[in-house]
């Protein structure tokens, strides 16, 4: 009885090793929402980092965050750093590209795990309104293909993305 409960354990964990080699070798995480304001009044929270306090859902997952801002003031150039508890971890940005219709943001994670990824963000006029898409996307090696065979990293990830959307939206809006 125990033998076969080991090789079910087994052939079970093989399996999901087997399924995570044959997912794709990199992820996108995208969410959108409607702004009414111009492109260049939503930009204005994308490309000064010290206006993401305003807006970004991490912030309030760690109030004692400690955050350190560096190279240019805002826009290409513009560096920021945090170390966190553990739902925020620690990392850097830096805005590589800033366009009419897009920001563009290098995204390095050192804690609790390494990834090097792109934060992007497309600003559509639409009228009087923007319609904002912030999306996150990378490699995903081995290690991140096993752990999203096990958790969706869109659902850990994309109600983030929800609540910041929500805030600037209420920023931009005022």
């Amino acid at each position: 009885m125990l033998k076969t409960i080991a090789i079910i354990i087994v052939l079970l964990i093989a399996a999901v090793l087997i399924y995570a080699a044959t997912k794709p070798d990199s992820f996108r995480i995208e969410r959108s929402a409607t702004i009414k304001a111009s492109p260049e009044k939503v930009s204005a929270y994308l490309t000064d980092f010290k206006q993401w306090a305003v807006w970004s859902p991490w912030e309030e997952k760690d109030p004692a965050m400690k955050r350190s801002y560096g190279g240019a003031a805002a826009g290409k150039g513009a560096t920021y750093g945090w170390v966190g508890n553990k739902n925020v971890g620690t990392g850097s940005m830096e805005i590589l590209d800033v366009q009419a219709q897009k920001v563009s943001i290098k995204l390095d994670f050192l804690a609790p795990f390494e990834a090097h990824n792109t934060a992007e963000f497309t600003l559509q006029p639409e009228g009087e309104n923007t319609k904002l898409t912030w999306s996150m996307f990378g490699p995903a090696n081995y290690m991140s293909k096993v752990m999203t065979t096990l958790f969706s990293m869109d659902k850990m990830v994309g109600p983030d993305f929800e609540s910041g959307l929500a805030k600037l939206k209420a920023a931009a809006e005022k």
